[in-house]
């Protein structure tokens, strides 16, 4: 590790004043432009930086404190830019940078001990819709409903500031600062140490893959580019070409600060597939060491989102410290270790899950056509699907093994932002099957050895859609709002002639969560069917790792195209995603929980026993816990 990568980046109180350090290698010099009509410093100057080499300048101001708003002139450009680094941006992300101290929040949950990997049970959410006010401080005041759910730990989409009022996050801008519309760095440190005095631990989706197309100021810096490689998005961010120890450094740096100064347990990565490097050790294995280096007493997970089915993600790193490169399939050569990730989104389970029940067969759900029980089962015992079988849709085989790993590795879900929101008129999974059917594939989810991942407002099957929306200048604002026609334009069976504009408000306020109607059915019915299974998990075993699972921990079984039997310790789950589905019942069994019982829809339905009890007959689709 070099000097630099020892200094922070941005602002940073200390001693009487304020330091600070940009990265900049493509300027002759930097001046530092304060800018006092605002906050607790009246100070107006223009200071010169000083160079620190590797493209790094710096300055102490004396006597500058939390408050002062400043940016950076680079000599070229009309206009001062804002601090790539910077912790707050109140003007928004083309105004200046604020001064912030972190310290000045008082933390009340200093003991904080996390929650166990295999104890996680994610529930991931907007800021800005999950409630009507779309506060850090509004969100904070709905823990204790998500304690009482049966969660235990939240997880943010992106909220670094972005252009506009209204953003889903992916469009980053200014990476260190918490976007003013949900509240300041203090209010996210308060919802952080709320959510952990209630015992839930808080992840936060960031960013690294790409930046967005208006206010990240960072590219005007330095060479975050590459044209080595290329991606959905473009040119791929430069992690292995000239100048990329400066952006390793800018990111591996926004990685710690989230988890030093705001204390989240966790990051979820976007896109690592997109992260092309060819550099040895990879930027996701160096992320890894550097993470666990700064924090050797407690545990920091660093989750993937990637679509490969690869392992090396999440193998351990191995004595030599590092990890190689894999081939195209994702597998390293024999004797050779892995990043040292901790989990993989493994969306394999959705896909399955969404083509049996809803009978999806575009894009991506091409993989997944006539999907049956005992792929379902498969999947359920691997983790993922594919293991290297040949995906049509991919072009080429797709996935490694799983054998060895923990379930608790991947993280499965029937919903979550993308597979919502990337559907044209953002319509959840409520809108396509039937309640009951609904249930049970809930009761898989929830039952099932991985760790579920639930998307805001699923547990009530809320009515509200949760749509594209952006808040881009006019000229941008038009592009993008014609790219999502174009997008769809050829699947109107999908769209019905309509596709919400991303940038009318109305679409953002079709998103925001209801929170009144989880009072009557069937929303009240679903939520008790949530909470109850919730309640449950923790009753049943931990399973055993992957290619070791079918012992008295946990077992799984499809009984025709439609029927799951799942054991683990005394309990089993009978799930049944099709009408007319008999499922075998354990001898001696108890009833526990019945999904289509009367306290969860108002229809209610009694069980037939057929075979003197030895069978259980389903009608309608659901599902049905027993012990014993």
């Amino acid at each position: 590790m070099s000097n630099f990568e020892k200094r922070p980046l941005g602002a940073i109180l200390t001693g009487d004043g304020t330091q600070f350090r940009v990265w900049a290698p493509v300027a002759d010099d930097v001046t530092l432009v304060l800018d006092g009509s605002e906050g607790d410093d009246a100070r107006s100057e223009r200071l010169d930086m000083e160079p620190a080499g590797a493209g790094y300048f710096e300055r102490f101001v004396d006597g500058l404190g939390p408050g002062a708003r400043y940016r950076f002139d680079l000599g070229e450009a009309p206009e001062p830019f804002p601090d790539p680094a910077g912790r707050f941006q109140p003007e928004g992300v083309h105004g200046p940078s604020e001064v912030i101290d972190p310290s000045s929040y008082d933390w009340q949950t200093p003991d904080w001990g996390g929650v166990a990997q295999e104890n996680l049970v994610f529930y991931e959410l907007h800021v800005g819709a999950f409630t009507p006010e779309g506060t850090f401080d509004a969100a904070r005041e709905k823990l204790g409903f998500l304690k009482d759910l049966g969660v235990t730990a939240v997880e943010l989409m992106p909220v670094g500031a972005f252009p506009g009022t209204r953003n889903w996050g992916y469009d980053p801008a200014a990476f260190f600062a918490p976007d003013r519309t949900y509240g300041r760095p203090a209010d996210l440190q308060h919802f952080v140490d709320a959510a952990h005095a209630e015992g839930l631990a808080v992840f936060l989706d960031v960013v690294y893959n790409h930046f967005g197309p208006d206010g990240a100021y960072a590219g005007a810096f330095a060479p975050f580019f590459t044209d080595k490689h290329e991606t959905p998005w473009g040119q791929a961010v430069n992690l292995d070409d000239t100048h990329s120890e400066g952006v390793r450094h800018f990111f591996i740096s926004n990685a710690l600060y989230w988890l030093e100064e705001f204390r989240f347990d966790g990051l979820r990565l976007d896109a690592t597939n997109a992260l092309v490097d060819d550099s040895d050790p990879h930027f996701l294995e160096e992320m890894a060491v550097r993470v666990g280096e700064a924090f050797p007493d407690q545990k920091r997970y660093l989750i993937a989102e990637d679509d490969r089915n690869a392992r090396h993600l999440i193998d351990p790193r191995g004595g030599s410290g590092k990890a190689g490169r894999p081939d195209e399939e994702g597998s390293f050569p024999e004797g050779r270790a892995g990043y040292g990730l901790d989990g993989v989104w493994a969306d394999d389970f959705h896909h399955q899950v969404r083509n049996l029940t809803a009978g999806d067969d575009l894009f991506y759900f091409a993989d997944f056509t006539d999907t049956t029980a005992a792929e379902i089962a498969e999947t359920l015992r691997q983790g993922w699907f594919y293991t290297g079988q040949y995906a049509p849709n991919f072009g080429k085989e797709r996935g490694t093994t799983t054998e060895g790993l923990a379930p608790e590795r991947f993280v499965v879900c029937i919903q979550n932002h993308d597979q919502v929101g990337n559907r044209p008129a953002g319509a959840r999974l409520t809108e396509d099957i039937s309640m009951p059917l609904y249930r049970a594939a809930t009761a898989v989810l929830l039952f099932a050895p991985e760790l579920p991942l639930l998307f805001m407002g699923q547990e009530w099957a809320a009515s509200t859609p949760f749509q594209f929306f952006t808040d881009h200048h006019e000229e941008l604002g038009k592009l993008v709002s014609e790219g999502r026609k174009e997008e769809f334009a050829e699947f109107a069976e999908l769209t019905s002639g309509q596709v919400p504009d991303p940038q009318a408000e109305s679409t953002f306020e079709r998103s925001i969560l209801r929170w009144d109607e989880f009072d009557d059915m069937p929303h009240a019915g679903m939520l008790a069917f949530y909470r109850d299974l919730l309640h449950l998990r923790p009753e049943l075993p931990p399973a055993g790792p992957h290619g070791d699972r079918e012992g008295e921990r946990f077992h799984v079984e499809a009984h025709g195209d439609h029927g799951l039997a799942l054991r683990r310790g005394e309990h089993v789950l009978l799930a049944a995603l099709a009408n007319g589905q008999t499922l075998p019942r354990p001898a001696g069994a108890d009833v526990v929980l019945h999904s289509e019982d009367p306290a969860y829809t108002a229809s209610g339905r009694e069980l037939r026993f057929p075979d003197e009890g030895r069978s259980v007959r389903f009608e309608r689709p659901g599902a049905l816990v027993v012990r014993g």
